[in-house]
C-alpha cells in the first residue's frame, strides 16, 4: 500500500491540528501511533462465500458459542436450513443461490449437527482471510483477535474465530421459505445482544453491504462506530481516478485488522483510530458524523495491494 499525497488526505480529516481526543497522551513505539493503554476494540467482519471444509471436532454445540443470547435465532435458521435441504434438492439449490456446480453445498448442509467443526477462524477462507493470517498471529495478538473479531454470518449471526463450527453454505442475502430474509431475522436479536458486547469501546465495522444490514448500531454506540471504504486510487490521463475494487478492498482490510492486533493497537475512538492507522502507513480520509446517532466513514485509499 502506497500512500499518495498524505498531508492532502489528512487534511479531511483535521481541523486545526491533529485528530485526538483531549487528555489522551499518545506514545510512539515502532512508528505505530499508540495510546499508553490498550483497549479492546470490536471488529465485525464478513463471512467468505467459499469455506475450508468442516473438521475433526466434536458435532456442533450450539448453546457452547460465543454470544449466547444468539442461540434462539440460530436454532431457528439451523432447523431450517438442515430441514430445506434434507427435503428438495432442487428448492434448496434455488433458495439458496447455487449453481449447479455447487449442488454439493446441499448435502453438507444436511450433515450441520452431525459433521465435525473446527475454529470459526480455519472456517473462514479467501482473500480477507488470507490476508489477516489468523493461524500466523503472534500468542498476543492471538488473543486479541479472539476479544476483538466477531465474523457475521447467516446461520450462526455472528460467531468468534475460536467458535467451534462446520463448514456450511448460506449467506445473509438468503430468504428461507419460513423464516424468510435472514438479514431481517437477526436484526431483533442482535439488537438485544451486540450493544452489549460492543461495550464502551470503538466498533470498527469492516462489512459488506449485506451483513451489515443484519445490525445497524444506534445512538451512543454509533457515534463510537468507524465504517471503513477502501478506494483504489490510479493515475488516468494525468488525473488521479479512484474505484472501489474487490480485491483491494478485501485484502487491505484484511491486512488492515492483522496490523491492527499484531501492534497491539486499541484507540479508544474514530479519531483515535485514524492516528493509529496513519501511524500504521495508512493513507486515511475520515468524514465525522453531521449528526448525533450517526457513525464515522473512512476511506483508507491504496494504489497497491502488497507494499506501503
Amino acid at each position: 500500500m502506497v500512500p499518495a499525497g498524505r498531508d492532502r488526505e489528512r487534511g479531511a480529516a483535521r481541523r486545526d491540528g491533529p485528530l485526538r481526543w483531549p487528555g489522551r497522551p499518545w506514545r510512539v513505539a515502532r512508528g505505530v501511533c499508540r495510546r499508553r493503554r490498550s483497549h479492546i476494540v470490536l471488529v465485525l467482519l464478513p463471512p467468505s462465500e467459499g469455506k475450508a471444509a468442516s473438521g475433526q471436532g466434536s458435532p456442533l454445540k450450539l448453546e457452547e458459542l460465543s454470544l449466547p443470547g444468539l442461540t434462539e435465532a440460530r436454532e431457528a435458521v439451523l432447523g431450517e436450513l438442515v430441514e430445506l435441504c434434507a427435503a428438495d434438492e432442487e428448492q434448496a439449490r434455488t433458495v439458496l443461490g447455487l449453481s449447479e456446480g455447487l449442488r454439493g453445498e446441499i448435502g453438507k448442509n444436511v450433515e450441520l449437527r452431525t459433521t465435525g467443526t473446527r475454529p470459526a477462524g480455519e472456517i473462514y477462507t479467501g482473500v480477507l482471510y488470507d490476508a489477516l493470517g489468523l493461524a500466523t498471529l503472534d500468542e498476543a495478538a492471538a488473543r486479541r483477535a479472539d476479544r476483538s473479531l466477531l465474523v457475521f454470518s447467516g446461520l450462526w449471526g455472528a460467531v468468534r474465530p475460536s467458535d467451534a463450527i462446520p463448514s456450511y453454505r448460506c449467506s445473509m442475502g438468503v430468504k428461507l421459505p419460513g423464516i424468510g430474509a435472514l438479514a431481517a431475522h437477526w436484526r431483533g436479536a442482535m439488537a438485544e445482544v451486540l450493544p452489549a458486547v460492543a461495550g464502551s469501546g470503538l466498533v470498527l465495522d469492516l462489512r459488506s453491504a449485506a451483513y451489515a444490514g443484519a445490525w445497524k448500531p444506534k445512538g451512543e454506540v454509533a457515534e463510537r462506530t468507524a465504517t471503513v471504504r477502501v478506494l483504489h486510487a490510479r493515475m488516468v490521463g494525468g488525473v488521479e481516478k479512484r474505484s472501489v475494487v474487490s480485491h483491494f478492498n478485501k485484502a487491505t482490510k484484511g491486512r488492515l485488522t492483522r496490523d491492527l492486533l499484531s501492534a497491539g493497537a486499541g484507540p479508544e475512538g474514530p479519531a483515535e483510530l485514524v492516528e493509529a492507522l496513519r501511524g500504521l502507513g495508512y493513507v486515511v480520509e475520515a468524514r465525522e458524523p453531521e449528526k448525533a446517532g450517526s457513525s464515522w466513514a473512512l476511506d483508507v485509499v491504496v494504489t497497491d495491494v502488497h507494499g506501503r
